[in-house]
């Protein structure tokens, strides 16, 4: 009996230094994946480049999503300042409703154009030079969205003014605005108002982009949960500590 007793205790310390040189094993190759040093100049472009690929991407999509502009309170778009003092009119002799159709109307057009962001943003990240990419890793919160807005600004304008005014025109802002005007501007005593729509509309689509580009920079920058590959965690972990 002693000497079976001695055989299971020998068994057991066996077993028991296996599994932990086993678990020491797996906790040294977890180790290992864990990205080291400063990240090279590549890997910031590279990193920055996959995070921001991701995060644009997404914006883009749900600002072009039906009721991307409309639901959204921090883009939506209302009537211009100009004007506001005409939708005030309409709801208080009863044509509430006709300010809400060109409100709509003003959000869909949005809607509609900000598809075309999409391709000329993630030109934009193709054509980032490794300096912009450590000036966005390394800068300020809002970084990736003052360069967006510096090197995007012009195609956007380019492509959302045509693409605004013809959306316009399906959703019948075009109408509802001009209806709107009309029944504002023959009222005795007020100033006419003749905003050039189109331009104000897609002023202000773009303006939202930006909006949202600066949401989906906080979310890379702040959201450890987003820093899924061994590049990202040390490009923003680099970032993470060398702004504090």
């Amino acid at each position: 009996m002693k000497k079976l007793k001695l055989l299971l205790l020998a068994f057991s310390l066996l077993i028991c230094s296996t599994y932990a040189a086993h678990s020491q094993s797996q906790l040294g190759s977890l180790l290992n994946k864990i990205p080291k040093g400063n990240p090279s100049s590549s890997e910031m472009g590279t990193g920055i480049k996959q995070a921001l690929e991701a995060g644009i991407s997404r914006g883009a999509d749900q600002l072009s999503a039906k009721d991307g502009f409309l639901g959204n309170p921090a883009v939506k778009i209302l009537f211009p300042p100009e004007a506001q003092k005409i939708e005030k009119t309409l709801r208080s002799i009863g044509l509430g409703s006709l300010a809400d159709n060109v409100i709509t109307s003003l959000n869909r057009a949005a809607e509609d154009a900000a598809k075309d962001a999409k391709p000329i943003f993630l030109s934009a990240i193709k054509q980032m030079t490794i300096a912009d990419a450590t000036n966005i890793v390394l800068g300020d919160q809002n970084s990736a969205t003052e360069y967006f807005r510096r090197v995007t600004t012009a195609q956007l304008l380019a492509a959302f003014t045509p693409v605004i005014a013809a959306s316009l025109n399906k959703v019948g802002a075009t109408k509802y605005w001009s209806d709107a005007t009309h029944e504002y501007n023959k009222l005795p005593l007020v100033k006419k108002v003749n905003t050039d729509l189109p331009a104000y509309t897609t002023q202000k689509a773009i303006d939202g982009m930006f909006v949202q580009v600066a949401v989906e920079e906080l979310k890379i920058r702040n959201n450890l949960g987003a820093r899924t590959t061994p590049v990202l965690q040390k490009v923003f972990g680099y970032a993470d500590k060398n702004r504090n």
